[in-house]
């Protein structure tokens, strides 16, 4: 397969050689994560089809905080907008929207001021009080973010689709509170199918030796995934592909 890539392209030419090594960085990168049909195409016209997987593929599953995005995070051209609001009008939830934006993208130090922007001038509003528990989690400053995630979760267990209840269960798995966070996971698991929770707590059955359990958890995620939607799909790429490697490692 490489050796056909490779053949189509004339080496005297080192413009040609360097897309030659990119489209092999793509296929290879299409390869690893069991892209099958994208390293089809690449191999058979490699001039689009690298850079069509670089942008719609790569670049989207390259972020630092994929497959922890916040339900409903707004796009950035909202940015400007919304700082200018936040000059003139000064409120709590445009504060609460940019850190939004900003965790999406993963900047997680400008999430975290707007955030704490936001909780100065509304001290008890749910949805900031876990998005910057979220934040300060993937900051690794778990026990910062331990009390505003059990603050939330106990008021409303589904707040934000479950999202925040996920962050809950991280936490008490950072924290070494294995059972903790089992009982999350499987309250989670009660209401919603996520990726991101059933391999998390397949990866604690794995840790307990509950293989046949876990096996059977991580089957799931994949094949719920050959009939998810195109966007579901997108999201929760990198938990099906965690999934994916568990099972071979759990055989």
């Amino acid at each position: 397969m490489l050796a056909s890539l490779l053949n189509l392209f004339n080496f005297s030419s080192p413009l040609l050689l360097l897309f030659g090594l990119f489209a092999l960085w793509m296929l290879v990168d299409a390869v690893r994560r069991g892209e099958w049909l994208w390293a089809l195409f690449i191999v058979i016209f490699p001039f689009l089809n690298a850079i069509l997987y670089f942008f719609l593929v790569y670049r989207q599953a390259a972020g630092p905080m994929r497959g922890f995005e916040l339900p409903g995070a707004q796009d950035r051209r909202r940015i400007k907008e919304l700082q200018d609001q936040i000059h003139h009008l000064d409120k709590a939830h445009h504060h609460a929207q940019l850190g939004d934006i900003y965790f999406h993208q993963g900047k997680l130090d400008q999430a975290g001021a707007c955030y704490r922007a936001a909780l100065e001038r509304e001290p008890d509003d749910p949805d900031t009080q876990a998005h910057y528990g979220q934040c300060l989690l993937r900051q690794r400053r778990t026990h910062e973010a331990l009390p505003l995630l059990e603050k939330v979760c106990a008021q409303n267990p589904d707040h934000d689709y479950g999202y925040s209840l996920m962050a809950l269960a991280e936490a008490y798995t950072a924290l070494g509170r294995t059972a903790d966070a089992m009982a999350v996971w499987q309250r989670v698991l009660a209401q919603h199918t996520y990726a991101r929770a059933r391999v998390q707590f397949a990866e604690l059955l794995l840790a307990q030796n509950q293989r046949d359990t876990a096996r059977a958890t991580l089957q799931e995620v994949v094949n719920d995934d050959a009939h998810a939607p195109a966007f579901q799909r997108r999201r929760e790429r990198i938990w099906v592909q965690r999934a994916r490697s568990l099972l071979r490692q759990a055989v």
